[in-house]
């Protein structure tokens, strides 16, 4: 048998070959952010002497002194700051200054009074929500226990959705605590919208050179690779999608329901993708044909005409079709075209008493909608550049790679309705990306990419109990999640709570869940649904209650407690806006009641919970 090989190390390394194969070994699983944590670990234990100094070839031989530190810390939802405060921490590494790099929720609070540099990127979710994986961190650092900071100097990149009337808002809250605290900051906050590289790019640029320019770097020393570089084929990312071949679009709600509901089969054959329970397959959209005519004749403009998008030349038409936002309303176009119209109505929803109205605007109405409603005059390159580029969109995976194999199955509610009457053609509106997967045959190809959702993971001990709370769309990660517990012989029970209108029409995979509760492989199944308990009422007589799984919840909630105490782990899936909200309060509710808390020690319990990661939540 060979001998295993020994890592490459640089001429005077102080490791020996046994050491050096444990770092390799130690090093070879871990993504960036854990390589960014390690190396900010070992200096923070190079810094206390509990290592004996290490040599740098290119380093004069005199008292090593730590250099400062720059803390970048990301709260993400979906991805996207996690991903900018990579790429921040990398291009910071690569210019010379030691950076520490750490999710909110890993980020330990009672050293920000220590803390000299520190960058914040963090979205905002939904309409004023921290992410997630954040909660903690902005509770912290907005409540009294947090320090005083005069030598704290602090930059923050807000990253939101401006269809939302409080665009930004927890970035914005950051910074003028932070400032509040008595830090200075680096740089103005960046807001940036859906288009993040709009405002995100310069901003980093920006904050690389001021960091450059504030934090003195030490000296660098040449390093040697640990292992030889190999050329690996790039795996298809956000900006370089997959061509991925749908073959199954199956309708999954019955006769009668008003819901049109979808499971999708996509093959990622010959991708190199791979995929966890609990991420998400980004899909990018084309916008629905008959919507882009609709706005051309509108605006009443030359689809032919060409535009200048970036550096590409195309059509009006191809421009809406496929790089521009149509389904939404932003607040800067909203803004363009109140001063078009000439509209005191619009001016008014922009100003701050117009908040309510204004979000109720971006609610039910498309731009489809403000452009009939309130007429203006746009020339086809400034309508164009005026609106805010086509993202992808993300879907929870609801299926387990270890069973379905070079596949990734979706279910996806396809969001198509009428307004006014409904009897015109032009009445009905779509989503942009429920509408293009929708209507896309099996055999052609959708541009694809695998979305990580390290927050929203099964536990790595399966004896572990877990819940699951997702109705509608929201079950979807959960069937990859029992998918994937069979296939790992995981003992640990399967609790899931389910809830939909009807239990006839819209009880999704059914058969499925009934099978796996038949075979032991779900423990327990709740459901609500909520139209069912509704029967016709005379006059006079009073409406039923809905039944919501929140309900379910506070039935159940003494068994619920039980499982929670006994180590189980809790998942949330679904709408944020209301469901989300209300199952939490009712969590808390539940932890009250059973566990003989008040309400300020519940939201201990489930702040602890998730700081431990067994209460994650996957909303939209």
């Amino acid at each position: 048998m060979s001998a295993s090989p020994v890592p490459l190390l640089p001429p005077g390394q102080p490791l020996s070959p046994d050491q050096a194969a444990l770092l390799d070994r130690l090093t070879g699983g871990l993504d960036a952010a854990g390589l960014w944590w390690l190396s900010g670990y070992a200096a923070g234990l190079a810094r206390a002497g509990a290592l004996p100094a290490v040599r740098s070839i290119a380093a004069p031989a005199a008292e090593a002194v730590a250099p400062p530190t720059l803390a970048i810390v990301y709260g993400s939802q979906t991805g996207n700051a996690k991903r900018l405060a990579e790429s921040l921490a990398s291009q910071a590494e690569a210019a010379g200054l030691a950076v520490r790099l750490l999710r909110a929720d890993a980020y330990p609070t009672r050293e920000l009074k220590n803390e000299r540099y520190l960058v914040v990127v963090i979205s905002t979710q939904g309409d004023g929500d921290p992410p997630d994986d954040a909660r903690g961190f902005v509770e912290f650092i907005a409540g009294k226990r947090a320090p005083a900071l005069p030598e704290l100097k602090f930059a923050v990149l807000g990253l939101g959705d401006s269809s939302y009337p409080q665009f930004c808002e927890i970035g914005r809250r950051l910074d003028e605590r932070l400032a509040e605290l008595g830090a200075a900051r680096l740089l103005e906050r960046g807001d940036a919208d859906l288009d993040l590289e709009t405002v995100a790019t310069p901003w980093i640029a920006r904050a690389l050179e001021v960091a450059r320019e504030t934090i003195k770097a030490p000296p660098r020393a040449s390093v040697t690779p640990l292992r030889p570089s190999a050329a690996v084929p790039a795996a298809p990312t956000r900006d370089a999608p997959f061509a991925a071949e749908l073959l199954a679009n199956q309708r999954i709600t019955g006769r009668g329901s008003d819901r049109d509901i979808r499971h999708l089969e996509i093959s990622l054959e010959g991708s190199g993708l791979h995929y966890e329970p609990g991420d998400a397959l980004g899909v990018w959209p084309v916008n629905p044909p008959a919507l882009v005519d609709a706005v051309i004749a509108t605006l009443g403009l030359d689809g032919e005409q060409a535009v200048t998008i970036g550096p590409d030349t195309r059509s009006v038409r191809e421009a809406l079709l496929r790089k521009r936002e149509l389904t939404r309303i932003t607040r800067p176009f909203l803004v363009q075209h109140a001063q078009r119209a000439n509209s005191d109505l619009l001016a008014g929803l922009l100003a701050p008493e117009g908040a309510a109205s204004l979000a109720a605007l971006f609610a039910q109405q498309q731009l489809i909608d403000l452009l009939r409603t309130y007429p203006a005059s746009w020339s086809a390159s400034e309508f164009v550049a005026a609106l805010r580029p086509l993202a992808p969109r993300l879907y929870s995976i609801a299926s387990s790679q270890a069973v379905v194999g070079d596949e990734a199955h979706l279910t996806v509610a396809h969001v198509e309705y009428a307004v006014g009457d409904g009897a015109s053609p032009d009445s009905l509106r779509w989503g942009a990306a429920s509408n293009f997967l929708a209507r896309t045959d099996e055999g052609e190809r959708l541009p694809v990419f695998i979305e990580a959702n390290e927050r929203f993971r099964l536990p790595a001990d399966a004896s572990r109990d877990v819940i699951m709370i997702g109705p509608g769309t929201g079950v979807a990660p959960f069937r990859g999640f029992v998918q994937h517990r069979v296939e790992a012989g995981a003992s640990g029970r399967n609790w899931l709570v389910f809830g939909n209108p009807h239990a006839r029409t819209d009880f999704l995979y059914q058969t499925e869940w009934q099978d796996a509760l038949k075979r032991g492989q779900l423990h327990r199944l709740d459901l609500a649904f909520s139209r069912d308990g509704i029967r016709a009422v005379g006059h006079g007589d009073a409406t039923p209650p809905k039944t919501y799984v929140q309900h379910r919840l506070r039935e159940h909630g003494r068994e619920l407690f039980a499982w929670l105490e006994s180590g189980a782990h809790l998942y949330v899936c679904g709408d944020a806006t209301r469901m989300a909200r209300d199952v939490h309060a009712t969590l808390l509710g539940v932890i009250a009641e059973h566990g003989g808390r008040d309400a300020e020690s519940a939201n201990d319990y489930l702040n602890d919970l998730q700081s431990q990661g067994r209460y994650a939540r996957d909303v939209y």
